[in-house]
Parts: structure tokens; sequence; C-alpha cells
């Protein structure tokens, strides 16, 4: 017998079959503001896929059935590969088709970089692991542009519309994608003490000669990759060497895949622990300049990790507003009670300033007019900041938001495990929070002129806001402390730059409700670190509004 002992009520219906950009009248501002307009009939196509039913599930799939490794095959012959679920190649086919490995380098309209933001923003609110390998790709592009000869035969491939999962050698496929290599166990952010040797093989030595490399890495991301950026260290000190999954002449590459990482989230994505047994590589760059070399790859990825946080967040409060207008508690939606809208406001600020922030940077790497050296300062000084910054901020956002389901954002059959799970990545990838402060300090330190142009500009687009001239003046006066208790200060000193430099974006671009309550909030002495802080002075409804079709 079945038996009838309730009604289902009261439960918000899911979200999906929605446009992303669409109902994103923030990003499409972005969008326009970053020159990038001729894009937007594009965005709106991808907003649409990605917000489907079943591309939501796709992205499920991904993430419920991670990546298999298998060392050896019947057999048992080495062959080190990766099995995924079909849905995760499909969403490497939708970033190829998008343009997410390589638009800016293939399009030179102005506001390339802008428009290549905008669709990584939408990409990752879905399905975040299939970006790393796309994000990597992308990065290593301006590393191998050095290598004439090389790069000649790899980027009709990098720039390739279609992607192509086959195993096989380069010369055999319609796409590649390529990895990095960096850290090993005794080191992990301490590169320099790397120990995996490259050893001359003949002919040409140094740049673009042939290696042997030795050792292993203890994170090597996207193994499956088609090849791996990697370091590796010869007599000159270390170097950066390209290193494909196959040899010339069409044997495999003794990159052997110790194990994949069980990682806390990204689980659709494979990252891995290798050893090189002989691999053979070609040196990029300078012989004993690979950090130097390599770094530039660095610098993309940590303009992606902001942008990827920033759609953490977006993502995490457009599930929170679809819950609380449908959900009642007491009588009234969740909506309409005071003290939720003001946490959801505040959720509002801080991801509007997270997305004004990264279309900021995105704009700074592709300036090359009259503001280019402006630009190069926000480039330097601005994109580590960010990196620290937006990246805490998502997973704290990311766990405001799950509260506001109560008990129901906390089981996996939702939407915010997965993304609350996928959050905390982007601040350790690519340097901590402690590596991302000194690194700011060190760009401060090797380009003063540059600092003071990036403070320049701040007060100059600040006008006459006296809070953020005080703020400001304040990041000037600090910089004359000695290093030592400049290097003590150095997250305080990176967060009150990267709230200036929001402050200074918000009062510029956001609507007059939403610049006025964020400068508030964060400049009235009062404002901490939990969301919901507000002063009952907030026009709530207004800032809810402008982050959501239809408001609150």
């Amino acid at each position: 017998m079945q038996w009838e002992t309730h009604e289902i009520s009261n439960q918000s219906a899911e979200l999906k079959d929605y446009n992303l950009y669409l109902t994103d009248p923030l990003l499409q501002d972005a969008v326009q503001r970053g020159g990038a307009g001729w894009h937007a009939q594009a965005l709106a196509g991808q907003g649409a896929l990605l917000g489907s039913e079943a591309v939501i599930r796709m992205g499920e799939l991904a993430n419920r059935h991670p990546p298999e490794l298998h060392t050896h095959s019947r057999s048992g012959e080495r062959i080190d590969v990766v099995e995924f679920h079909p849905s995760w190649h499909e969403f490497l086919a939708i970033t190829r088709r998008h343009g997410l490995v390589s638009l800016p380098f293939a399009e030179q309209r102005a506001g390339a970089w802008s428009a290549y933001a905008a669709s990584q923003y939408l990409h990752n609110q879905i399905e975040a692991g299939s970006f790393c390998p796309a994000s990597m790709t992308f990065a290593c592009i301006p590393v191998l542009r050095q290598e004439t000869a090389l790069y000649a035969q790899l980027q009709p491939l990098l720039f390739s519309h279609e992607h192509d999962a086959r195993d096989l050698p380069a010369a055999a496929k319609k796409s590649i994608m390529v990895g990095m290599g960096m850290t090993e166990k005794q080191g992990g952010t301490d590169v320099r003490s790397n120990t995996t040797r490259a050893t001359h093989t003949g002919g040409v030595q140094g740049r673009g000669g042939e290696y042997s490399l030795v050792g292993h890495k203890w994170f090597f991301s996207a193994p499956m990759c088609d090849a791996h950026l990697v370091l590796a260290r010869t007599d000159a000190g270390l170097s950066c060497f390209y290193v494909p999954r196959w040899r010339p002449d069409g044997s495999k590459n003794p990159i052997h895949i110790q194990r994949l990482k069980d990682k806390l989230g990204n689980r659709s994505n494979s990252s891995s622990e290798v050893e090189f047994h002989g691999a053979w590589g070609v040196m990029v760059g300078e012989e004993g300049r690979g950090i130097p070399t390599i770094i530039e790859m660095a610098t993309n990825t940590r303009l992606h990790n902001s942008i990827s946080s920033a759609a953490f967040m977006r993502q995490a409060l457009v599930q929170a507003l679809n819950h609380a207008r449908q959900r009642k508690a007491f009588g009234r939606t969740l909506a309409e009670q005071p003290l939720m809208r003001s946490v959801l406001a505040d959720m509002a600020l801080e991801s509007e300033a997270a997305l004004r922030v990264s279309m900021q940077l995105a704009q700074a790497f592709g300036e090359a007019g009259s503001d280019r050296e402006t630009a190069q300062a926000w480039k330097r000084i601005v994109t580590p900041s960010a990196k620290f910054w937006i990246c805490k901020r998502a997973v704290e956002l990311a766990g405001e938001a799950m509260e506001v389901f109560g008990g129901n954002g906390y089981v996996e059959g939702g939407p915010m495990a997965r993304l609350f799970r996928e959050a905390p990545v982007n601040s350790i990838w690519e340097g901590s929070g402690n590596v991302m402060c000194l690194d700011v300090l060190r760009a401060i330190a090797r380009h003063p002129d540059s600092m003071q142009l990036l403070l320049d500009d701040l007060q100059r687009r600040a006008g006459d806001e006296v809070r953020l001239r005080s703020e400001i003046a304040a990041l000037r006066d600090a910089l004359r402390q000695p290093p030592e208790q400049l290097e003590a200060g150095a997250r305080r000193y990176t967060q009150k730059l990267m709230l200036a430099a929001q402050a200074v974006l918000m009062r510029e671009q956001a609507a007059p409700a939403s610049a006025e309550a964020f400068l508030a909030s964060r400049y009235d002495g009062e404002w901490g670190r939990v969301f919901g802080a507000l002063d009952g002075r907030a026009d709530c409804g207004a800032v809810l509004a402008q982050a959501w079709p239809g408001g609150i």
C-alpha cells in the first residue's frame, strides 16, 4: 500500500532554463564598458546554453563520475590514460567553441580581453573544472610564442575551435591542450627547490634544444593534456621545457602517472602525481631562466582565478535569490524579510565589486593605447591583489549562500554543496594568500613608479569622495613603513588596496544606491566579515534590482 502522509509544498523550484547573460545586467554593462559589445550576441547564446537544464545536468554528471586512471593496458603495456565521463568532453567542446582557449590572441578587435573574461565568467558558473585545461592552454600561448619554430607548428592547434579528445601525437590532431607542471613534493610553492633534472641529448643546446627529463611533479595539472610546460634543472639552473605526451618518433613519452589526486572539489578535472623516466622535452626560453619564462603563464592564470571566483559568487548569489523569492517562513517569503534582504544585498554588493574589478583587470591585460603604463600598473599590482581577495571572499559568500537554503543547501542533491567545495581551489591554485600578498609587495618594490601611477589613477577616479581619498592617502603613507613591518602587515595592506580599487570602480560604474551602500558599509568603521552587516539606511531593494531582473 502507498500511504499519503503529507502534501509537498514550500520548496523552491530549481533554477534552470535561464540565460546567464541576459539575466545579468551588471555583466552586460561591464561588457559594453570593456568595448566588447560586438560579442554580446555570442555571450547571449552561451548564456542560454549554459543555463539550460541539459547542460546543468551535464555538470552534475561530470562531477558525480570523476576521472579514472588506467596505467596499463590489458596486455601489460604502460599507457597512462585518464578516462573521463562523456559530459567532461562536452564541456571541453563548449570551451573551444566559445574561444575560451585563445580568444584575445586570435581576435585582434578592441575589447577582446573583455569578451573573453565575460565568457569565462559565464562558463565557470556552471562547471568550473573543465575550465582548468582551457585556462592553462590559454596561458601557455604567450610563453610558446617566444619559440618561433615550435609555435608555428602548434598555433593552429591552439587556436582551433574544435575539441579533439583523441590520445594521439599533436601532428595527428585537430586541436591540443597544454597543462603545466611546476611543484614538487619537497618544495610546493618554493619551486627553486625543484630537483627534476634535464639533460641535453645532442644538437642545439639551450633554447630550442632537446633534453631528457628525470624526476617528478607532485601536482601535474590535467595529465591528459597533449603537452605540459615543465620546470626542470640544468647546470645553469631552472629552465622551462615543452614536454608532450608523445615523442617526435611517435612513441609514448615516458611520463608515468602515479595516481590522481582525491580532491575536495574540482572533481570533474584530473590532477595527478607523475614521474619522468627520461621524458623528451624542448627548452622554451633562456636556459636558467625558467621561472621568469613561465611567470607570464602564472600571471594569466591568476587573472582567471579572480574571474572564476567572481563567477562562483554570482552563481551562489542567484541561487540564493531564486530560493529566497520562493521559500516562505513565518508567513512571508525570505526575500520579504528585512534581515534576509540585508544579507542578500550585501552579497550582491560583494559580487558586483568582484565582477567590476575582474573586468577592469581584463581590460588592463588588453590595453595597448595611451593608458598602457597605467594598465600595466593594474596588471602588475592589482592582479595578485584581486587573486588574494576575491578568491577568499568567494569561499565566505558561498558559505553564506548555502546558509540561505538552510538544510537544503547542505545536501548533495542541490547546487550549493558542489559550489562550496569548488570555491577554495582558486585561493590555493597559482599561489596561496601569503604568496599573493608578498607578490604585491615585490611588484611595488620592483616597480615603484607603477605603484604611484596606480594610486594616482585611483585618486583621480575617486574624485571628491572624501572616504576614498583618505584611504588612498593611507595606502601611500603605509609604503613608508620599514620593510619587515610592511611584510608582516601585507595581508592588511593588500585587503585595503583591493577595497579601494573596488570602491573606486563601484563609485564610477555602479548604480548610485549600490555605490553608496558599498562605500558606506566598507568604510563606516563597523563592517565585518559577516555578510548582512549593512546599516538600516541601505537601499537593499535598489541593490537587488540591479543584481537580478525583477528585484526583490
